[in-house]
């Protein structure tokens, strides 16, 4: 006993004497830009040390206690900061405002100011002085909300909506209109078939903040009109640790439920297909089976290579589980203290989620469907900072995979085929890989100038080892069920897709300041980006061989999926082996967009300040199908992007802004690619369009901003849109199976307005409790209007709002911390308005995804020293029903069948429990 009472006071004598850290960086208090080279120094001490490129320092090796910390630069004046607290181990953040010397007298003129009241003033200084109309969430808030993924992240920013839980909205512009980059380089597309990032890839608990640009400036890519996002992983650490977390999620609709699959293998828990689903490396080529090549013996063994296990597996659905690890280490090295960073993390997230009773109804059908779906995704993340002198060099490197498998089971009449009823199975696995690597360089020319380089590479995987469909049919009331193969169809065909993609970017800033108006500073840049991506598709499917009259074909067909295909079944030779054969389905694609720019950023007088410039766009595109009488498509465009944008500082806490900038929207190697696939979830054909044009887009923004005090704020925007040959799905539904193409509407435009406030609530009374009491909300009204295309269709609708554009956005949210912020508690609602989903043809009228209530809540409290801490999660506590419905000119369309129904299902509530624990 005595011996661990001995080690127990050693183990606090020594954490008593372990040093402490401040950190923090030094910004110009009228621009936000940070100061290379300040010195900062601890008074009464002889510690001192140099910001680096980036502004940053860190104050190592001091004892606990309280201090005062003097910084300098030249041409600026000193501040001295006082009642700085330094804990045993901990470090303590303290970013820092200089303001420039008034006057160039030797006297050295002493700013004082305290740890909190400099805190305020940073704040304020990185919130007011963004050079263009921007929006963002920090690594602060995504702690105390229950979100997941960066995707969850998203909807909590103004004018920002998520699309099937992955995809951005930005002032109900859909994914094609919005950009994103990660760490500096540009993020690629992770869909096959739109141009749109998942962002529900990357984990929250990586980021260190999120920044979204609503209006442009030239040194960003010109490729948006509704918001540039741009995600910033962490790489130095301010100190060593070791983080581990795990978490568990109850659904109310799914776990403990029954939970119906198809094949399950183990390592389908880690992400990864075992490889049994994939067509066997000596599979017959297309050629061959099309053209007959094949005999009877070696067709009968191409079909057992397949995976033929389509037995339904029911087990009950397991919670959702969810771990991390991060380990974080800085050192510094050397008498000049250069400082070195590492930033591992490991993550993995399992999910089985059931949807049940999904309404569908669609021309002839009246579908109802349970959906089962297992989701594993797996994350890794390491940064690597090397920090020295006036220079700094970042390796960071992401990876992610998810591995999505959906069994569906669907129900229904189909009045079109004399079918009285259906039982339709599928079988749909997902894989879905994305590997990036970035190496950055920050380094200082002089006393002010600065370069900054990037190389990026990314690689994105997304494939289907084995989607199989296999549909059911009963042609009267009381008469068996028999499967429909009876001729290979894209509805009853094995789909093998397999996409792969590789990215390559650079990009070199330099920024140097000019003898302009009272301060302006030059910055030039060129980038590049080349992307090639291959594509290759097969549906192949086993036929029923009526020619063969040994054996009951029909009695073949009634059998239960279980056994349609079973080893006896293939191995007599009944079914033959079919391929539908189109060499468009295959095409590989690349493009090279090369861009430069000048922009002046001039601060005109003390109040005013102007970011102006030109950027240029080189952009070539060449896709080119297997199909020898398919032309290759080209794209070939130079841009010149203009953009200009205006801040007037009303008062030391209030802007106004102003902006006009063009840009661009560019096709998708998709949307020009030929390539039919059909889409069993929208019952619908999707196809490319190889004459589409790219976008331009004049854009005009105003805003007024107040920031009452650190980290609240009051805005006021509104933004007007024109779109020249603005590109926009379209349908053709006069056939029973309905196509989605893509066209370039002659005119479209958005515009509308946004409001945003956070505001303690200390002005209702000043409570401690009131003080500690934080109310939020934003809100976006927006209207667009896009011209249907005159091409001989007789459209129900010749104008139309744009697709996934919302009319209005709500947000809100309330947050309040007790016991010195031990306990934090935050309740989060979202709303936006009816937007439409499917647009509408020559039968059917749009189909519009209808308003839901969604309310999300988190409990939080640290325990051990505010070392741990344990999380109450609660999302879409209310779980209103999603519903989408035909509409035509704001009222309900009845095309045929009963109601106004085309889809409605309800994926229930989300409580979860986690656990972090950081050393």
């Amino acid at each position: 006993m005595s011996v661990v009472i001995s080690l127990t006071l050693s183990a606090n004598t020594l954490f008593a004497q372990n040093p402490g850290r401040i950190t923090g960086k030094v910004i110009d208090s009228k621009t936000s830009e940070t100061l290379i080279g300040a010195t900062v120094s601890l008074q009464g001490t002889t510690k001192g040390v140099a910001t680096d490129v980036e502004g940053h320092y860190a104050l190592s090796g001091v004892a606990p206690g309280k201090y005062t910390v003097l910084i300098r630069y030249i041409g600026y004046q000193t501040k001295s900061i006082s009642d700085i607290e330094v804990k045993a181990g901990a470090a303590t953040p303290l970013d820092v405002t200089l303001s420039q010397s008034e006057t160039t007298a030797l006297k050295e003129v002493v700013i004082k100011a305290t740890y909190r009241q400099e805190s305020v003033s940073s704040l304020y200084a990185i919130q007011k002085n963004s050079v263009s109309i921007s929006d963002g969430i920090s690594s602060e808030l995504i702690r105390r909300s229950p979100d997941r993924s960066t995707s969850d992240v998203l909807k909590r920013v103004s004018g920002t909506t998520i699309q099937d839980n992955k995809f951005v909205v930005v002032r109900g512009l859909s994914d094609r209109y919005n950009t994103a980059s990660l760490d500096g380089s540009p993020l690629p597309s992770t869909e096959p078939n739109r141009k749109a990032f998942s962002f529900d890839i990357v984990p929250s608990n990586l980021i260190d903040n999120i920044i979204i640009s609503k209006t442009a400036s030239p040194d960003l890519a010109g490729d948006f009109a509704g918001g540039n996002v741009q995600i910033l992983t962490k790489d130095i650490p301010d100190q060593n640790f070791v983080s581990f977390g795990i978490g568990a999620g109850y659904n109310t609709k799914s776990t403990f439920k029954d939970f119906k699959s198809g094949y399950r293998s183990t390592s389908d828990y880690f992400g990864f297909d075992d490889g049994s689903r994939k067509l066997a490396n000596n599979f017959p080529s297309t050629e061959r089976i099309v053209n007959n090549q094949l005999s009877k013996n070696q067709e009968i063994q191409s079909a057992r290579s397949l995976n033929n296990d389509f037995n339904i597996y029911t087990n009950k659905a397991l919670p959702t589980q969810s771990y991390q690890l991060t380990v974080g280490d800085v050192k510094e090295l050397g008498a000049a203290k250069n400082k070195l960073g590492t930033t591992v993390s490991l993550t993995y997230r399992n999910s089985q989620n059931i949807t049940p009773n999904l309404i569908q109804r669609y021309d002839n059908y009246d579908y109802q469907s349970e959906i089962s779906k297992f989701s594993t995704n797996i994350g890794a993340l390491a940064n690597f900072a090397y920090s020295f002198g006036k220079n700094k060099i970042t390796f960071k490197n992401l990876y992610n995979r998810i591995l999505d498998d959906q069994f569906t089971y669907r129900t229904g009449p189909n009045s079109s085929t004399s079918s009285n009823d259906n039982r339709f199975y599928a079988y749909d696995m997902l894989e879905k890989g994305l590997f990036k690597s970035t190496l950055e360089g920050d380094h200082a020319v002089g006393e002010k100038s600065k370069i900054k380089w990037n190389l990026g590479f990314s690689n994105i995987t997304n494939d289907q080892p084995d989607q199989r469909k296999v549909n059911y049919k009963q042609s009267n009331p009381g008469d068996p069920y028999y499967a429909t193969l009876e001729t290979l169809g894209k509805e009853n065909a094995r789909f093998f897709s397999k996409l792969n993609e590789n990215i390559y970017s650079g990009k070199v800033d330099y920024s140097l300041p000019v003898n302009l108006f009272k301060q302006s500073t030059l910055k030039l840049g060129v980038n590049s980006q080349y992307r090639d991506r291959n594509f290759n598709a097969r549906f192949i499917g086993l036929i029923a061989d009526r020619s063969n009259s040994t054996y009951d074909i029909d009695a073949i067909l009634q059998r239960p999926i279980q056994t349609l295909f079973s080893p006896s079944v293939i191995n007599a030779g009944i079914f033959d082996l079919q391929e539908i054969s189109n060499l468009a389905d295959r095409y590989n694609a690349h493009s090279l967009t090369n861009a430069g720019y000048a922009m002046l950023d001039s601060k005109i007088g003390e109040d005013v300040r102007v970011v102006y410039g030109l950027r240029v766009e080189k952009f070539d595109l060449k896709l080119k199908t297997q199909d020898p009488n398919q032309p290759e498509v080209k794209l070939n465009n130079t841009d010149f992007l203009p953009s200009v944008n205006f801040t007037y500082s009303l008062t030391p806490k209030a802007n106004f802004r102003a902006s006009y900038y063009r840009t661009l929207a560019r096709p998708e190697f998709r949307e020009l690619a030929t390539f039919a696939f059909y889409d069993y979830e929208l019952l619908a054909t999707v196809q490319g369009e190889p004459s589409l044009k790219r976008t331009l887009i004049d854009n005009a923004d105003i805003r007024y901003e107040f920031y009452p005090a650190a980290g609240q704020i009051f805005s006021v925007s509104a933004f007007y849109k024109k779109f020249q040959n603005a590109i926009e799905p379209i349908f053709d539904d006069r056939n029973s199976t309905t196509t989605i193409s893509y066209f370039n509407s002659k005119s479209a435009y958005v515009y509308g307005f946004e409001l945003e406030a956070r505001k303690a609530l200390d002005f209702i009374n000043g409570s401690m409790f009131m003080k500690n009491t934080t109310a939020y909300a934003n809100l976006s009204v927006n209207k667009s209007r896009v011209t249907n295309p005159d091409d001989g269709i007789d459209r129900l609708e010749k104008t139309r709002r744009l697709v996934g554009q919302s009319p209005y956005v709500v947000n809100a949210g309330i947050t309040h911390t007790e016991l010195d912020n031990k306990l934090s508690i935050n309740l989060l609602f979202n709303r936006l308005g009816k937007r439409i989903f499917l647009a509408g043809g020559a039968r059917f009228s749009s189909v519009y995804e209808m308003p839901r209530n969604v309310l999300d809540a988190q409990v939080g409290y640290k325990v051990f020293k505010n070392k741990g801490e344990f999380k109450l999660s609660a999302t879409d506590i209310l779980a209103n029903n999603y519903s989408f419905e035909y509409e035509l000119d704001g009222k309900p369309y009845i095309p045929s069948g009963p109601g106004n129904i085309f889809r409605r299902y309800n994926i229930g509530s989300t409580y979860s429990l986690s656990f972090n624990y950081t050393f």
